[in-house]
C-alpha cells in the first residue's frame, strides 16, 4: 500500500450491476434538480446502479468538499462552501418525491465549523421527519471529534440507526483515516448505544488487515454496544487512492458473517459488495420496535 505495491486484478466475482431502468433515471434526475449530492456518485460505489434502479440512494449533506483526506475516500477534499440552509428541507422534499420508505443520510466532515455540522444535521433529520412521518431514517454521522454533546444533537432528533463507520481494524487507521482515531470511534459508538438508539458500523476488507485483527474489531464493537455490522471489501477508487492489497473472496466474507453472529451481533451484512447503506432497511426488523435496547 505505499505505492509501489503491484496492480492485482480484479476478480470475477466483483462484477458491477449498472442502472439501466426509469426508476434509475427519475432518482437521479431528482437528485440533480435538488443539487443535492450523495455518497451513492462521490464515493464510487459499485451499488450505484442496483440501489438506482430501486429508488434508493444516500443523501450525501453539509457539501460535497470533505476537511478530511482518508486514503480510501474519493469524495473531494479541501475547503468547504458555506453550509446550504436549505439543504434540510431540500432532502426531505426529495426523500417525499422518490417516496422511500426508509431514507439513509451521511456527510462529508466539517471541522471548519464550530459544531461540525451538528446542528446542519439534526435540522436535516427533524425535517425528514417532519415532511416523511412514515419513513424510517439512519444516520451514519462522522464522529465529531468525540464530542458528546454534538452527538446527543443526533440522539435528540431521534433516527432509527445511528451508524458510524469503523472502516478498518485498529492498526491500519493511521493509516486509513487521516484524523479519525479508532478509540474516540469506539466512544462515540459506545455513547451513541446508550441512548437506546440502535447501532451500526461497517469495515471494509483488503487493506491488509489479518483475519484475527477483524475478529478483535467485531468483540470491540460488541463491547462497545455496536449490534448490526456492514463488511464490504475495499475497491481503489481512484489512483489518488490507496491500492488494494487483496480482493478477498466470498467464501471468507461468509466466514465472517458467521463468527459476527455467533459473537451477538443482530444484523450482518457481509460480501465483496456491500457497503455500510447496503440493504440498510434490512438492518431494521419486523420482530423488534424501531428504538430501543436489544
Amino acid at each position: 500500500m505505499d505505492g509501489k505495491t503491484p496492480h492485482i486484478k480484479k476478480p470475477d466475482w466483483l462484477k458491477i450491476k449498472l442502472g439501466n431502468n426509469d426508476n434509475f433515471s427519475r432518482t437521479g434526475k431528482i437528485i440533480e434538480s435538488k443539487r443535492l449530492c450523495t455518497i451513492c456518485q462521490s464515493g464510487r460505489c459499485p451499488n450505484l446502479g442496483e440501489c438506482w434502479n430501486k429508488g434508493t440512494a444516500t443523501f450525501m449533506i453539509g457539501g460535497d468538499i470533505c476537511t478530511r483526506s482518508c486514503k480510501f475516500c474519493n469524495t473531494k477534499t479541501g475547503k468547504p462552501r458555506p453550509l446550504d440552509r436549505e439543504e434540510p428541507s431540500k432532502v426531505a422534499n426529495s426523500v417525499l418525491q422518490l417516496g422511500l420508505k426508509h431514507a439513509v443520510i451521511t456527510s462529508v466532515d466539517r471541522d471548519d465549523l464550530p459544531d461540525y455540522g451538528a446542528h446542519h444535521w439534526a435540522e436535516t433529520i427533524r425535517q425528514i421527519k417532519k415532511r416523511n412521518p412514515g419513513t424510517s431514517i439512519e444516520v451514519l454521522i462522522p464522529d465529531f471529534n468525540g464530542k458528546y454533546e454534538l452527538l446527543d444533537l443526533i440522539i435528540q432528533a431521534s433516527p432509527d440507526i445511528i451508524s458510524h463507520n469503523m472502516e478498518t481494524v485498529e492498526r491500519l487507521t493511521p493509516q486509513i483515516r487521516s484524523v479519525a482515531k479508532y478509540h474516540t470511534s469506539m466512544e462515540v459508538l459506545k455513547h451513541v448505544s446508550q441512548s437506546g438508539i440502535p447501532v451500526k458500523s461497517g469495515v471494509m476488507l483488503g487493506l491488509g488487515e489479518t483475519r484475527e485483527e477483524v475478529i478483535s474489531l467485531m468483540d470491540d464493537l460488541i463491547a462497545s454496544g455496536c449490534f448490526l455490522l456492514s463488511i464490504g471489501q475495499y475497491l481503489q477508487p481512484s489512483k489518488k487512492n490507496v491500492q488494494v492489497a487483496e480482493y478477498i473472496h466470498p467464501s471468507t466474507f461468509k466466514e465472517l458473517k458467521s463468527i459476527a453472529e455467533m459473537k451477538g451481533f443482530k444484523h450482518v451484512e457481509s460480501s465483496p459488495l456491500v457497503r455500510s447503506s447496503y440493504h440498510s432497511i434490512d438492518f431494521l426488523w419486523k420482530d423488534r420496535p424501531l428504538t430501543g435496547t436489544f
